[in-house]
């Protein structure tokens, strides 16, 4: 699989390489400025997560969700900044936590901050597929094929850990009426 997205990505840098760079238009600024509220939402929902959890493999999901989230937000508060456009107010960053310093009441179960985590990877492939269905210009599109490319493997590998640990909320079968 990777050396199908490989050759998808080589044969996007070459039409990007010779193609000039306009001014984002208002679409691809605003699914800029949206798709950079998400991830950087998603990292502050991880951050509480890694802070509530005591389950080891929970805390390399959540690990491995907030560098996949960082390097997506870095890319794009570059494109953003280099585009003069402002970036949106997002959460701060958390602070390290014990998790036996959060009282039963209030800490997340691995259930809410797995299927939580799940919902802003459906935001963050979504988001991206639509950007890079509708972007104008090639170098932003090809960006989000690739932000979408990397959220969709994360959360396949996501669902199958979820239903595996018996955390997924899956929905009941639909029977058609008269069936």
């Amino acid at each position: 699989m990777p050396n199908i997205i490989e050759a998808v990505k080589a044969a996007f840098n070459a039409i990007i390489d010779d193609e000039p760079k306009p001014p984002l238009n208002i679409i691809e600024a605003s699914y800029s400025w949206l798709y950079y509220s998400i991830v950087k939402e998603a990292i502050a929902f991880e951050e509480v997560g890694l802070n509530t959890t005591s389950d080891d493999e929970l805390k390399g999901i959540l690990t491995d969700a907030i560098k996949m989230c960082a390097a997506h937000a870095e890319e794009i508060e570059t494109l953003l900044r280099n585009e003069g456009v402002t970036l949106p107010p997002v959460s701060e960053p958390k602070p390290h936590t014990d998790h036996n310093d959060i009282p039963p009441g209030v800490k997340l179960t691995d259930e809410e901050i797995t299927n939580g985590l799940a919902m802003k990877i459906l935001a963050m492939t979504t988001k991206s597929a639509l950007a890079a269905a509708e972007c104008v210009r090639m170098d932003v599109g090809a960006r989000y094929v690739q932000f979408f490319n990397e959220a969709a493997v994360f959360g396949a590998t996501l669902k199958s850990k979820m239903r595996k640990r018996g955390w997924a909320k899956i929905p009941p079968a639909y029977n058609p009426p008269g069936t």
